[in-house]
C-alpha cells in the first residue's frame, strides 16, 4: 500500500515512528505537510497536488495534525477521503476532539463523566462563576496543548486575577473543577481499532500539578481496571475516533475524562510500554483497506 502520514514535521518522533512501523511491513510511506497540499474540484472530481505536483494514488492516511494546523489539517482530510482515500482520523472527529468545551459538551450529553467545568466569557460575571467551584480551580484556554496555558488559582483573588489577565487578551477560558484526590497524575490510554493498545500513568514532579509530560512529569505503566477500560473504548467510539490518547482521571465518584487527543503523541507511551503504538495503526491501515 502507498500510505502517507500527514505532519508539519518530519522530524517529529511520532512521524518517524510511524513511518518506521510502515516500512517495516512493506508499505510505501509519503510524509506530507498540509500546508502545502492543493486542492481542487474540477467536474466533480476531487484531486489533490502536492508542492505543485499531482500526488499518487493512496490507499490511506494518518493525520498527525497539531493545534495550530487544525483547519487546514481537518480541509485536507475532507479532501483525500473525498477522493476515497481512507483515513485513520475524520475531520468532524478531529475538530470536535481538538475543542476542549465542545468535546466535554458531548460526551457529557452521552453520559460520559467528566469533571465540573464552565466556559466563560464576561468578565462582569467572574466573581458569580468562581461562587460555583470549591477552590482550589484550574483555569485553562480554550486551546492549551501539552500542559501550557494551564494555571491552578488557589484561592478567589488569585483565581479573579488569572481571569482577567487571560480575559485582557481576549482569549477563551474553562474554570475547572481541580481532583485533589489525583495527587497530580492522570492516566494516558491510547485506543486503536476498538481496543485499548498501552496506558501509563503520569505523575507531575514535585511543587507541579501539570502531568504533561513536557511540563517534566513522570510516566510508568498502569492497568487499568475494567470500568477504565469500558470508559475509555466508549469515550474513543462516542467520538469516532479510531486512534486517540484520552487523559483520565481517577476521582471519589469514578473515573472522569479530562480530555481526548485525536493526535496523541507516541514517544512517551512507547517508550514507558516498550512497545509499538504505530504498528498497531499501521494494522489498523491494513485492515480497514483490506
Amino acid at each position: 500500500m502507498i500510505i502517507a502520514v500527514l505532519s508539519r514535521n518530519p522530524s517529529l518522533y511520532s512521524t518517524q515512528s510511524l513511518v518506521n512501523a510502515a516500512r517495516k511491513r512493506k508499505h510505501r510511506v509519503l510524509v506530507l505537510d498540509p500546508y502545502y497540499c492543493t486542492q481542487t474540484i474540477q467536474k466533480g472530481t476531487h484531486r489533490l497536488f502536492y508542492h505543485g505536483k499531482p500526488l499518487p494514488v493512496l490507499h490511506a492516511i494518518i493525520p498527525r495534525i497539531g493545534a495550530t494546523a487544525t483547519e487546514i489539517g481537518a480541509s485536507v482530510i475532507d479532501q483525500f477521503v473525498s477522493a476515497g482515500t481512507y483515513s485513520t482520523t475524520r475531520s468532524q472527529s478531529l475538530l470536535l476532539a481538538r475543542n476542549k468545551w465542545s468535546c466535554s459538551q458531548y460526551l457529557a450529553i452521552h453520559d460520559i463523566p467528566v469533571p465540573d467545568a464552565c466556559l466563560h466569557f464576561n468578565n462582569e460575571l467572574n466573581d458569580l462563576v468562581l461562587r460555583k467551584f470549591k477552590f482550589p480551580v484550574i483555569i485553562k484556554l480554550l486551546k492549551s496543548t501539552q500542559g501550557m496555558g494551564v494555571v491552578k488559582a488557589n484561592d478567589r483573588h488569585q483565581a479573579q486575577s488569572i481571569l482577567e489577565s487571560f480575559q485582557r487578551l481576549d482569549e477563551q477560558v474553562i474554570i475547572q473543577e481541580f481532583i485533589q484526590e489525583a495527587k497530580g497524575s492522570d492516566i494516558r490510554i491510547l485506543v486503536v481499532n476498538n481496543q485499548v493498545v498501552g496506558t501509563m500513568k503520569r505523575q507531575s514532579r514535585a511543587g507541579e500539578f501539570r502531568s504533561n509530560l513536557h511540563q517534566g512529569a513522570s510516566a510508568k505503566p498502569i492497568k487499568i481496571t475494567d470500568e477504565e477500560e469500558r470508559l475509555a473504548l466508549k469515550t474513543a467510539k462516542c467520538l469516532g475516533l479510531e486512534v486517540a490518547g484520552i487523559d483520565m482521571l481517577r476521582s471519589k465518584r469514578g473515573p472522569l475524562i479530562l480530555e481526548v487527543n485525536a493526535s496523541p503523541g507516541l514517544e512517551g507511551i512507547e517508550h514507558v510500554m516498550k512497545k509499538s503504538i504505530s504498528e498497531e495503526i499501521i494494522k489498523l491501515v491494513e485492515h480497514r483497506v483490506g
